[in-house]
């Protein structure tokens, strides 16, 4: 029986494409750098900023700059500019009616992510967010996904970690909790199905079925 979802954010949860691209392009023309193109930024998300930053080629001691320029941007825009996914208010409800504690494993700030998941209308869903500022080893390493079990009272066998990419699977399966993927988010299908348990068109679909089957 599962005790426990976690949940990924960007992709799995939400739909923040807007805001995160302009964030990138934003912070980019703050430092004087080229601007990034959209295809590749949308292929880094799920990684912290730091990651993503230096494989777009920014230099290690351009980092802590452009993350402020990016969260100045990102800032502006993140509410106005962030919807819910399709289907995601009833996953929620559905988890919390079977009983199931609920945890956001995210690599963006707690800070973002509690005001984000309350102006949506599903903060009170979540029993803990685990973001980039509570760990020292984010996604995909096990430490966000072993704080959130701690966190919540609940063992690895009984919890599920549901996410757009690998990402979340590796920090999933590393902490010895099972891995759903779903397709509605910015990971590619092959990678997922090699990584995960099982691999769902989106989000509902998942909790459905592990409510169902486990």
């Amino acid at each position: 029986m599962i005790k426990a979802f976690l949940f990924d954010l960007d992709g799995t949860l939400i739909d923040s494409t807007g805001p995160i691209v302009q964030g990138f392009c934003d912070a980019s023309q703050a430092l004087g750098l080229p601007r990034p193109s959209r295809e590749l930024i949308l292929e880094l998300i799920g990684y912290p900023l730091d990651f993503m930053f230096a494989r777009l080629g920014v230099s290690d001691d351009q980092i802590p700059a452009i993350i402020k320029a990016y969260k100045e941007s990102y800032a502006k825009s993140y509410l106005a500019g962030t919807t819910l996914k399709a289907g995601c208010d009833e996953a929620l409800l559905l988890a919390k009616n079977a009983g199931a504690k609920i945890a956001a494993v995210t690599t963006k700030t707690s800070k973002y992510s509690r005001i984000l998941l309350e102006h949506l209308g599903v903060g009170d869903y979540f029993d803990t967010i685990i973001g980039r500022d509570d760990v020292e080893r984010p996604k995909p390493d096990k430490e966000p996904v072993q704080k959130a079990l701690l966190t919540l009272g609940e063992e690895p066998k009984t919890a599920l970690m549901i996410g757009d990419t690998i990402m979340d699977a590796l920090s999933a399966k590393a902490a010895g909790a099972m891995a759903f993927g779903v397709l509605c988010g910015y990971g590619k299908e092959k990678d997922l199905k090699e990584h995960c348990d099982y691999v769902f068109t989106d989000t509902l679909a998942a909790v459905k079925f592990a409510l169902k089957n486990h």
